[in-house]
C-alpha cells in the first residue's frame, strides 16, 4: 500500500468516526481501512473527546487492537444492538451493495451489520465498482466437512472457487476455525439471486455479499472525502454525494 493510499484510507475512517457521539454502542470493523477508525476512537477516548463508549469487534484481531487502546468491549454474546458500526469493504457498487471478506471476517461482520442501526463503510476510491464481482471474488466461509461439494456448487452457479491459503500453502482458517473459498463469478448480474442461492446451501456458513445493509459510504479520493448514500434514501433515484 502506498503512503498516499494509506493516507486516504485514514481520512475516510476518521470522517466516519466523526459520526460517533459519546454514550454510543459501536461496532469496530476489520481490515486495512477500518483499523484507522479503531485507532481514532481509542485516541478520542484517551483525550476525553469521547466518553462512555462501548464497542463490539468483528474479529479477534480488531478486539485485540481495541483492548490495547483501552476501548471498553461488549461481551461476545452481543447483549444489545449497536448504534453505529464502521467497517471497510472490498468492492462497492452504485447501490452501495458490498463484497466483504477479504480479511476473512465476513461472517462476524455480517452478524454485526445486521445488529447495527447505522452501518457506515469506509473505503478509498479504488473500491468503487460498476457491478459487484468486477474486481473481487465473493468470499465464502465454509465447513471443512464436505468443502469440495461447495466447490462443485459454485461451479454449478457459473463460478470458480479457489481455496484461500497462507503463504506456506496451508488453508486459511477464520476465527471460527472454518475454511474460506473465494468464488469468482465475474460481474454479477443478479446479486440478490446469487445471495439467496448461497445462503440456502448447507455448509456455506456465510457469503461476502452485503446487500441493503449500508447506510452511507465515506469515500476518500484526491479531492477529499465524499459521502455516498443509497439510491432513494433522500427521495432521489441515485442517492447523494457530499464532499468534506
Amino acid at each position: 500500500m502506498t503512503d498516499e493510499r494509506a493516507a486516504r484510507k485514514r481520512e475516510a475512517a476518521e470522517a466516519a468516526v466523526s459520526e460517533i457521539r459519546s454514550g454510543m454502542t459501536i461496532g469496530l470493523g476489520t481490515g486495512s481501512t477500518a483499523v484507522f477508525a479503531t485507532q481514532r476512537v481509542g485516541a478520542l477516548l484517551q483525550s476525553g473527546a469521547l466518553r462512555d463508549i462501548v464497542a463490539f469487534a468483528t474479529s479477534d484481531a480488531t478486539r485485540q487492537d481495541a483492548e490495547a487502546l483501552g476501548i471498553p468491549m461488549l461481551a461476545d454474546e452481543l447483549p444489545r444492538d449497536l448504534d453505529v458500526t464502521i467497517d471497510g469493504a472490498d468492492e462497492v457498487d452504485p447501490a452501495l451493495n458490498l463484497i466483504k471478506g477479504g480479511g476473512g471476517a465476513h461472517l462476524r461482520e455480517k452478524l454485526v451489520a445486521q445488529a447495527t442501526r447505522r452501518e457506515l463503510i469506509v473505503v478509498d476510491d479504488t473500491k468503487l465498482s460498476p457491478r459487484l464481482g468486477t474486481r473481487h471474488p465473493v468470499p465464502l466461509e465454509v465447513l471443512e466437512l464436505g468443502w469440495e461439494s461447495q466447490d462443485r456448487f459454485v461451479t454449478s452457479l457459473g463460478g470458480t472457487a479457489t481455496m484461500r491459503r497462507t503463504a506456506d500453502g496451508a488453508p486459511v482458517r477464520t476465527d471460527q476455525g472454518n475454511l474460506i473459498l473465494d468464488a469468482d463469478f465475474g460481474p454479477i448480474a443478479d446479486p440478490v439471486g446469487l445471495a439467496a442461492a448461497l445462503a440456502a446451501r448447507a455448509g456455506i456458513l456465510a457469503h461476502g455479499l452485503f446487500l441493503g445493509l449500508t447506510a452511507a459510504v465515506a469515500v476518500a479520493g484526491p479531492e477529499g472525502v465524499r459521502w455516498l448514500t443509497p439510491p432513494g434514501s433522500d427521495g432521489s433515484a441515485t442517492g447523494t454525494a457530499r464532499t468534506r
